[in-house]
């Protein structure tokens, strides 16, 4: 809810502009008469017709402004909300210190670079666009001065921008020989995005939270018009993905930075836009799509079978009972008793799958079998972003390593499940249950003061207690879970 400090602020605006606006219609009225009372009558043609131009600018100018008067008054508040809960800590990373606001998003009527989120800086532009890509440029008219925009969704982590090139929206004209048009060699009807796949991509989490999920919040009011060209292009990691971006676009995918074309366009996308980790906030897109949405299209893209978690039909059928799928792993915050959480839970009456993704993994391959499960269980860590496949109703439980780590656990998928209408349950493992009890004295900070950890910063964190740390769930309190795990199914509801 906006305070009312933001909304006094914004009629305030909105009463100026109308001031304005009636400030320059009487100018314009007091300018007819002068020069219809004074101007001699054998005045040049060429003269008049100056001041008639001379007037119709104006005119335009005043349009415009009745226009984008309460949209740019509305962005303002909007901007000053942010601030405002930047200053209270609300959200993550680093906010720019130049914030540039941005009329509607839902039309591209004029060249405009804003950040879209903390996260994420947008420009958006319709006219004459012509991207050169070898050269990290997108040439617009109109386009008043020149942008430039990293188009990654991790602006305040220098270290992935360093990996993520930059790219130029620079004035087209042909008058002056330094902003010259190059000529088009290749015209399309469609909208261009340009978004980078540098940063940290190849963890799935990133690949989700900072790309793919992006880019639909982007693409997806396009229906299909719209052509991807991807910097910093990886082959293998756009393969990877590849279904989804059919599923967003009727286009082929361009590594524009080895593109020799000058490719041509009505309008243009520069940066995808962050709303939250691992999700979509349906309240800012334009036709209200969200997560649920993001999920079907990742069913159709996989060809995956299940939109929601419910039992076969049939009760001699394996599919009648409830599958539970351990997400494993092997060099660090492994299940050390992996097999013995096995026997448990199919003594529970769970159908037991084990699964290990790792970046060589087949997306639709693990995405199917992920869909299979009801139940998902694994470590804290990037496996965990196969959550997006599970069917509705599910249930994702997130083990959380020793540490104090519960606000890391809150953050990456605990906060997102609830939009993806998945149940979350949480498993806090104890000092008795890692394997850091057996690699540090028992008063050390690293056990007894977790918090003198973190104040160290976050590669010491990441250091200790996500890669040093191998854990072993007790088996009496993992069942207690799974058993809640059961109540929340349809299954459970049928005995």
């Amino acid at each position: 809810m906006k305070s009312n400090r933001n909304l006094t602020r914004g009629e305030g605006r909105r009463l100026g502009n109308a001031a304005l606006i009636a400030f320059m219609l009487g100018s314009l009225l007091l300018l007819s008469v002068v020069r219809a009372r004074f101007s001699p009558i054998g005045k040049p043609g060429e003269a008049i017709k100056a001041e008639e131009e001379e007037e119709q600018q104006a005119m335009k100018k005043m349009e415009a402004l009745v226009e984008t008067g309460d949209e740019v008054a509305a962005a303002s508040e909007e901007e000053e909300e942010t601030q405002t809960k930047a200053a209270d800590g609300g959200g993550g990373g680093g906010v720019s210190s130049t914030v540039v606001v941005a009329g509607s998003t839902d039309h591209l009527r004029k060249a405009v670079c804003y950040e879209s989120s903390r996260r994420s800086d947008t420009c958006e532009a319709t006219g004459d666009v012509r991207v050169q890509g070898r050269s990290q440029t997108v040439h617009i008219s109109p386009l008043e001065q020149e942008w430039k925009v990293r188009p990654y969704c991790r602006k305040h982590d220098a270290f992935a921008q360093s990996h993520v090139k930059e790219w130029a929206l620079r004035p087209l004209s042909g008058a002056d020989p330094a902003t010259a048009a190059p000529h088009c060699t290749i015209n399309s009807t469609a909208t261009a995005f340009v978004l980078s796949t540098g940063g940290f991509t190849g963890n799935p989490f990133h690949d989700y939270t900072d790309v793919l999920i992006p880019a639909f919040i982007t693409a997806h009011r396009f229906a299909g018009e719209v052509e991807f060209l991807v910097s910093n292009f990886k082959s293998w990691w756009t393969n990877r993905y590849l279904q989804i971006f059919q599923r967003l676009s009727k286009y082929e995918v361009v590594d524009i930075d080895n593109d020799e074309e000058v490719r041509c366009y009505r309008s243009v996308v520069v940066g995808p836009t962050f709303h939250k980790e691992l999700g979509v906030d349906a309240s800012r897109t334009p036709s209200g799509y969200s997560m649920v949405d993001f999920r079907a299209m990742l069913r159709g893209a996989f060809g995956l079978e299940r939109a929601a978690a419910k039992p076969s039909g049939d009760r001699w059928d394996i599919r009648h009972r409830p599958r539970l799928l351990i997400i494993s792993r092997r060099t660090s915050r492994a299940f050390l008793n992996e097999r013995a959480m096995a026997d448990m839970a199919m003594s529970l009456g769970f159908d037991v799958r084990v699964g290990e993704p790792d970046i060589v993994t087949d997306v639709s391959k693990f995405a199917r079998l992920v869909n299979s499960a009801d139940v998902m269980v694994g470590v804290h860590g990037a496996g965990l972003t196969n959550m997006v496949f599970l069917p509705a109703g599910a249930v994702l439980i997130q083990v959380v390593p020793y540490g104090g780590l519960e606000w890391l656990a809150r953050g990456t998928f605990k906060e997102p499940s609830s939009d993806m209408q998945i149940h979350y349950l949480e498993y806090v493992i104890q000092l008795d249950e890692t394997t850091l009890s057996e690699q540090y004295p028992k008063d050390d900070p690293v056990l007894k003061d977790p918090s003198s950890i973190h104040k160290q910063g976050w590669d010491a964190l990441k250091t200790v207690y996500l890669d040093k740390q191998n854990v072993r769930p007790h088996l009496g309190r993992l069942k207690l879970t799974f058993m809640e795990a059961l109540k929340l199914l349809p299954h459970g509801h049928t005995n």
